[in-house]
């Protein structure tokens, strides 16, 4: 094999390392059997198909049928100038490739955050070497190089109607990409940096969802000032979570929610 596939986060390796980094962080977790370690030929033998969905007009999801790691979706959005593949899978195919290519391919490919890298680098060499953008600040949990990685901080203006931002919270790094879907709107990709809640009216902010970890008051606040900056009427999570309208002012709402909450505003009801 020329990489390997973290059988729990499903982010590529350039070498089959004792443990993976991403896993053994507080923020993930390694199972209690050990360190697994899985490959593309492996996992598609085991039936894992990808399938390409269109969410709303110029916006598509991709999601694995077969247990893939963390099992995001990834999200593709079209402008005029190209396309950014946002939170890569961790699995790639030959059909999937095919109709990415169908919709226009891709520009750049951009994780949310580390645990969204899946097999970036294989995503990029299939689409014909296109960069790979990767926040500076968590660089150093890159675990395939690859020529096609550049990094970026604070804002970018990538493509038409899309920008990258770094509020950071979840690590260091962690993005947002605003785009100018929602005819006008407004959009926000938020990974799990700003989390949309099932109940589709609240977002959560964490340092680590599996493991229960909040943030402080004082980043939530941070991050929701940061993406207040912003003009978005739907907010999409890493897997198909949605905040389907108002979602600018719900994430407000909820940050201040979450403040009242860390700071005891709340603690006579519990």
């Amino acid at each position: 094999m020329s990489f390997w596939i973290c059988a729990t986060c499903a982010v590529e390796h350039a070498e089959k390392v004792a443990v993976c980094a991403i896993c053994d962080d507080e923020r993930q977790w390694v199972p209690a059997e050990g360190q697994g370690w899985t490959s593309l030929p492996e996992l598609a033998e085991a039936g894992t198909t990808i399938t390409v969905t269109e969410i709303e007009p110029d916006l598509y999801g991709l999601s694995t049928r077969g247990s893939v790691g963390i099992g995001q979706q990834s999200k593709l959005a079209r402008t005029s100038g190209g396309n950014v593949l946002w939170d890569p899978l961790g699995y790639i195919d030959d059909k999937a490739v095919a109709r990415v290519r169908e919709l226009g391919g891709a520009a750049y490919i951009v994780a949310s955050h580390p645990h969204m890298f899946g097999v970036q680098v294989e995503w990029s060499r299939a689409l014909g070497g296109v960069p790979i953008l990767v926040a500076e600040a968590d660089m150093g949990w890159v675990a395939r190089p690859d020529e096609a990685i550049q990094t970026w901080s604070d804002d970018v203006a990538l493509l038409p109607g899309i920008t990258l931002t770094q509020p950071g919270g979840h690590f260091p790094g962690s993005a947002v990409a605003h785009w100018e879907g929602a005819d006008g709107r407004g959009v926000l990709l938020s990974g799990d940096t700003i989390f949309a809640n099932p109940d589709r009216t609240s977002v959560s902010f964490m340092r680590s969802y599996p493991n229960r970890i909040p943030l402080s008051a004082a980043v939530v606040e941070r991050v929701a000032a940061h993406v207040g900056r912003f003009a978005f009427d739907r907010l999409y999570n890493n897997f198909e979570g949605i905040i389907p309208a108002d979602a600018a002012a719900v994430v407000q709402r909820s940050a201040a929610r979450h403040a009242a909450w860390v700071r005891g505003d709340f603690d006579h009801l519990t």
